[in-house]
């Protein structure tokens, strides 16, 4: 059974930064395409940010440019997401996940992240 970990939230203050990690089991993670998503309390989840499978490319929504890295090491079957000038708005529950495990409403438990001000 696939499966994602996610970890490394936690709380920080406004201009803080985080990195969060993503392990996979039981997947062919080199070949897949990768996505951060996040959750905040009352919205509909949404992606962060995705990686291409190789890593060579890699995209973001607009309010995190510049500020959130998205990188994989596939020799370890990890990805991770360097936030860095985080700000009370991106508090919310991320998750990482395949567009197959999307697709198929499979989620693992994710890992909070709160920012104050």
């Amino acid at each position: 059974q696939v499966q994602f970990v996610e970890s490394g939230g936690g709380l920080v203050q406004a201009g803080g930064s985080l990195t969060l990690s993503c392990t996979a089991s039981e997947f062919s993670f080199n070949n897949n395409d990768m996505g951060w998503y996040r959750q905040a309390p009352g919205k509909a989840r949404e992606i962060v940010a995705a990686i291409s499978k190789d890593a060579t490319n890699r995209n973001y929504v607009d309010s995190v440019k510049g500020r959130f890295t998205i990188s994989r090491d596939n020799a370890k079957n990890q990805m991770y997401l360097q936030m860095n000038n985080l700000e009370p708005a991106d508090t919310a529950v991320y998750y990482c996940n395949s567009p197959l495990g999307v697709r198929a409403g499979s989620w693992g438990q994710g890992t909070q992240v709160t920012v104050t001000t």
